[in-house]
């Protein structure tokens, strides 16, 4: 919402903006969940009534009682945004701003797998990229031109897997394009062309820098707000009661009323006018230092550099509060100067400049080390078998001679259950070490959800109570489609 409420704020002011924005299909599902946006609106009202409390708490305090009213209006906002012009539906924003021209809209795999490592199987590979694109365009109304590979990990092979499915575009991190046979010419300032046909897109290492790292990056200045001091974890469990984990333990409740201030615990009152002005500096130096990064490179080129600044979208607004501001002020001061910088989305690139340099880009991620031992370890390497596994028994299924209406859902409802289990978010949490036993627990879940069907489907045993109940529980992807096992064997 405070990404969306930036763009109507261009839009108004008639700002010409323009981004790329990956929606996830998990994310699309969520939006399009009803219960989700019931649990939306009734969260923003809790975090409201709670706001007004504090309110009369601090009172007049000249410390907190701005931030606490800054909170309420920004909520206030938001939920009218969300409720009266999205129809409790943020992917209606994203389409909006889609159609009006300011956002290229793409997609990811579907529970965003780590896709290297699932390629032992090709059909895995596949559900993942085709699940995606029926998600997409069933609700976007056309389909993507570009994939966001999960976590940028690529290697040989998967853009041929992205050309069958008519992307045009993908992204990799600044190594897995310079390290490329032959050796890209113009290194990230401009895509590359698998032989596949597919374009890459290099990310560039400079603004990355600016904005991701710890210690030289704009969020860490201490005038932005504190993402780790919070309201939920400052007061008492008595007075938070209704705003607790079910389990009654302290949780972030997004209530955060203090600023970075410095590396040590002692915390200042977060001002946001402070916040604001350094948001304008730091915006103005970004494109002070794009512009610079431009002329020092064009000299060699046959065209204008290209610069591929790739963000993770919580970090606008979640970790980086004013991260949403950062992006309005990027928009309206370069449309203020002379010298302007353009933004330009990667199909549009693309058909300015439809001749690149051919290459073959190496295996890479942006994960930690750059490849995939964050997702491949001691931790968490028992999973992939269990997958494979399960794509060999999916495969055999696909091959059932019959399929009647209930054979054809839980068929769709055990490739729901594999792609759950192949999310890579269950490796990540296992490596990191934060809520290890969830993650473990609930690839244990899906599998054990998804062999429950096959030995219905073998048995032609299949209950439909605990298939409808599983329908219902684990319901995202209505788009899926078992078939592709029977077009993809191993």
């Amino acid at each position: 919402m405070p990404l969306l409420d930036v763009f109507e704020q261009l839009e108004k002011k008639k700002v010409p903006f323009q981004l790329t924005l990956s929606v996830s299909p998990s994310l699309l599902s969520m939006c399009l969940d009803p219960l989700l946006q019931k649990r939306a609106v009734r969260y923003v009202d809790q975090l409201l009534a709670l706001v007004k409390k504090e309110k009369d708490r601090v009172g007049q305090d000249p410390a907190f009682g701005p931030v606490v009213q800054m909170y309420q209006d920004k909520l206030s906002r938001y939920r009218d945004l969300f409720v009266r012009q999205y129809h409790c539906n943020v992917a209606e924003g994203f389409k909006r701003f889609q159609d009006s021209g300011h956002l290229e809209l793409i997609t990811c795999a579907a529970t965003h797998g780590f896709l290297p490592l699932l390629r032992m199987h090709e059909s895995a590979v596949r559900i993942q990229v085709e699940t995606a694109l029926r998600s997409h365009a069933s609700f976007f109304g056309k389909e993507p031109a570009g994939f966001w590979l999960p976590e940028c990990a690529y290697e040989p092979g998967l853009d041929e897997i992205l050309k069958d499915y008519r992307f045009q575009f993908t992204f990799l991190e600044t190594h897995g394009l310079l390290q490329a046979t032959p050796h890209p010419r113009y290194g990230t300032f401009a895509p590359v062309v698998c032989p596949s046909g597919v374009a890459v897109f290099g990310r560039d290492l400079e603004s990355s820098k600016q904005v991701w790292s710890s210690k030289e990056g704009y969020p860490g200045d201490g005038a932005y707000r504190e993402f780790y001091r919070d309201l939920g974890y400052d007061m008492s469990a008595d007075y938070l009661h209704p705003y607790l984990q079910p389990e009654g333990f302290p949780r972030f409740t997004g209530l955060k009323y203090y600023r970075v201030t410095g590396p040590t615990d002692q915390k200042e009152p977060y001002q946001q006018a402070a916040a604001l002005a350094k948001v304008k500096e730091h915006a103005a130096d970004f494109l002070s230092r794009r512009r610079h990064e431009a002329a020092v490179v064009s000299g060699g080129m046959d065209r204008p550099p290209l610069m591929t600044c790739l963000y993770d979208a919580e970090l606008f607004g979640h970790w980086w509060y004013e991260g949403p501001n950062f992006i309005q002020q990027l928009f309206e001061q370069n449309a203020g100067q002379e010298e302007t910088l353009k933004f330009v989305t990667p199909s549009q690139y693309l058909k300015t400049f439809p001749q690149n340099q051919m290459t073959q880009p190496v295996f890479s991620s942006w994960g930690v080390g750059g490849y995939s031992e964050f997702w491949l370890n001691q931790s968490n390497d028992w999973i992939y078998p269990l997958l494979n596994n399960a794509c060999d028994e999916m495969i055999r299924l696909a091959g059932l001679d019959r399929v009647k209406d209930l054979d054809f859902r839980a068929l769709n409802q055990a490739v729901r259950e594999l792609l759950l289990a192949q999310a890579s978010d269950w490796a990540f949490m296992m490596k990191a070490g934060h809520y290890r036993d969830y993650a473990e627990k609930r690839v244990k879940i899906h599998l054990g959800r998804f062999y429950q069907l096959a030995d219905s489907l073998k048995t032609n045993r299949i209950s439909e109570v605990f298939l409808s109940d599983l329908e219902e529980k684990d319901n995202l992807f209505p788009q899926v489609d078992y078939r592709l096992f029977k077009r993809c064997p191993r």
